[in-house]
């Protein structure tokens, strides 16, 4: 068994990891942080909305929500949700509120329509820029903010199931928000 003296590791760790390096597409990595911020951010506002609808109902905060969603949906969901399923979609969520709750809409449901009618343009200049990444920062912190305000006005400090999924769940929206624009992806 041969024996390495620190130098030589050095330099071997160092010509490999270079040599790694050199081999490493850095468009993978684009993409492969990209897609993570739309998945586990659509994945955490998802479960924040269901949270809030299942909670203290903040309309402004399922507006918000929407629009973390609609700036940080995947591809392939945002692809199909614009083609004719899209419409269809719209349209029964039009009717929905229309016709069958008439009394109380269902809650969210009509911000959908953002993600049928916005233009083409206006979406991807959202969806692929450091803007988008910045809207949904601020989103994100105002999120927090608005929960803060509500634990503030309740008066009730103790920590429930309820309130630890909040956490984690704006803990992961604002992770994958500030991985997003830290990693410079949207170049």
């Amino acid at each position: 068994m041969a024996s390495w003296n620190p130098t030589e590791l050095a330099e071997f760790v160092l010509r490999n990891s270079t040599l790694a390096a050199a081999f490493q597409d850095p468009a993978s990595e684009t993409e492969r942080v990209r897609a993570s911020f739309q998945w586990g951010g659509t994945i955490s506002a998802s479960f924040l909305l269901v949270l809030n609808q299942n909670g203290r109902r903040l309309p402004m905060q399922t507006t918000f929500l929407l629009a973390y969603m609609f700036i940080s949906t995947p591809a392939l969901l945002f692809t199909i949700l614009r083609t004719q399923f899209g419409y269809w979609i719209g349209f029964l969520a039009v009717a929905s509120n229309l016709l069958i709750s008439f009394p109380q809409p269902i809650p969210g449901l009509s911000r959908l329509l953002m993600f049928i009618v916005t233009p083409d343009w206006l979406a991807n200049a959202l969806r692929n820029s450091f803007s988008g990444g910045l809207i949904c920062l601020a989103i994100g912190v105002s999120v927090v903010v608005t929960e803060i305000r509500a634990i503030g006005e309740s008066r009730n400090w103790n920590c429930s199931l309820h309130c630890l999924g909040y956490c984690i769940a704006i803990g992961f929206l604002l992770f994958f928000t500030i991985l997003y624009l830290s990693l410079g992806t949207w170049q």
